[in-house]
């Protein structure tokens, strides 16, 4: 059996990819900061909790370096928003804490275990491809995550360890729940789940999702800076 290790295994993208894997027939070990949480996963027949925080590097260590796994999702993350008049420069480091030194600290533990044949699959965000508003911290820690997994892809190239990207659109979660603006094309979780599953099978280099929007976002990312301002500026207008 598959063994498939996912951090941010309590809620969200992580929550439902858990369980739709465990409903596959992979071995899940569902990492996550809320016991309560880990332990209603673990009434399912193939799934193990792991407790620990990501952003707790020794810890992280501690749990990781012994764990048996054959694909570890690097799915753990928050997301908070800039209010430009209320600079906050703490906010920053607490969303980098957690979405680019949390992923850090997880390679760290999962590195001794990194071999042949083994995947590592780390999420990042399509915020990465344009400069949305009030993102500066979230945007630029998630862009900052997805140069470390290409920059892993090359030095663990060798090593025969797959090495995928993902980078989701807006997906309905406790994260996306919190927003007070429009959401293009949102899917549910469930689905999110299962489009993850299916890029992570099919070895995609970089996995997108919902699939239209990810095209959609990826044209707007190599269009002239010029134009990605104006199509900035315009959605902040509204």
């Amino acid at each position: 059996m598959t063994a498939m290790l996912i951090t941010g295994a309590t809620s969200g993208i992580g929550e439902a990819l858990a369980q739709h894997a465990a409903s596959q027939g992979y071995q899940v070990i569902a990492c996550g900061r809320n016991q309560e949480k880990l332990d209603a996963l673990s009434k399912h027949d193939n799934i193990s909790p792991l407790q620990f925080d990501v952003s707790d590097k020794d810890a992280t260590f501690e749990a990781l370096s012994t764990c048996h796994f054959d694909i570890a999702v690097l799915n753990a993350g928050t997301c908070e928003y800039v209010d430009i008049e209320e600079f906050e420069t703490d906010m920053f480091r607490r969303v980098f804490e957690a979405n680019f030194f949390g992923v850090v600290n997880c390679v760290n533990g999962l590195l001794p275990n990194l071999n042949k044949g083994k995947k590592l699959v780390i999420v990042d965000s399509m915020a990465r491809l344009l400069p949305f508003t009030r993102t500066e911290a979230y945007g630029s820690s998630k862009a900052a995550l997805h140069y470390f997994t290409k920059s892993l892809e090359t030095d663990l190239w060798d090593k025969g360890v797959k090495v995928q990207a993902v980078s989701p659109g807006f997906v309905e979660t406790p994260l996306t729940d919190k927003n007070d603006f429009d959401m293009p094309m949102m899917i549910k979780v469930d689905r999110a789940a299962k489009d993850l599953l299916h890029g992570i099978e099919k070895n995609h280099q970089t996995i997108f999702f919902p699939t239209l929007f990810g095209w959609i976002m990826r044209f707007m990312h190599i269009l002239p800076t010029a134009v990605q301002r104006r199509l900035s500026l315009s959605m902040r207008n509204k």
